[in-house]
């Protein structure tokens, strides 16, 4: 019973992940957020699974790191686009000029 609750927790925090990055459109630091909270509840998910099964725990490792990488990727986008255009809505920059 416990381990249904747990595993529909973590759908929860997942789908909940994935309502606001569909919803959020104007910000691209909300979006980013998003897409992080996305990636911590399926670290937790697998981290959870990995923990059940009682195998080792390496591969939750490599995942944490490629986690990081994508988010330093989309900091650096961040940064990029606050320096070019001044602000991260996503109205104030048009495909057309980069």
């Amino acid at each position: 019973m416990l381990k249904l609750f747990w595993l529909l927790s973590m759908m929860i925090l997942f789908m909940l992940g994935v309502f606001v990055f569909v919803s959020s459109r104007k910000h691209l630091l909300a979006t980013l957020l998003s897409l992080e909270f996305i990636v911590l509840s399926l670290y937790l998910f697998l981290f959870s699974y990995l923990l059940n099964l009682g195998s080792e725990l390496y591969f939750s490792m490599v995942f944490l790191t490629f986690a990081v990488c994508e988010g330093a990727l989309g900091l650096s986008v961040l940064v990029s686009m606050i320096r070019t255009h001044g602000n991260d809505y996503f109205q104030s920059f048009s495909i057309l000029q980069c």
